[in-house]
């Protein structure tokens, strides 16, 4: 079998083990678009609340939710996790 055929087999078995669950995926994934704006009502905050929350400016915060600017690809991320997990966040934060 040539190299591109085992390379072809080990990353097809690679897939399945992450699909099941055995394996976790050799890199992070970045969210394209995140709306920022339902994360924040999500949470009952106001954007000079959510901004002072987790750490980010004011209008940062207005521009990504008035579509002027996007958040780069490690704040995608990270507002993904207080999507997700936001009392983790500011615990995390709090502690600094």
């Amino acid at each position: 079998m040539s190299t591109f055929g085992r390379d072809l087999i080990e990353s097809a078995n690679e897939a399945l083990a992450i699909a099941k669950g055995e394996a976790e995926p050799a890199r992070a994934f970045v969210p394209a678009d995140i709306d920022v704006k339902a994360i924040r009502r999500h949470l009952g905050l106001s954007q000079a609340a959510f901004a002072a929350r987790f750490g980010f400016s004011p209008g940062a915060v207005r521009d990504w939710e008035q579509a002027r600017k996007r958040p780069d690809p490690s704040t995608r991320v990270l507002l993904k996790v207080i999507e997700r997990e936001p009392d983790a966040v500011a615990r995390a934060l709090s502690a600094a």
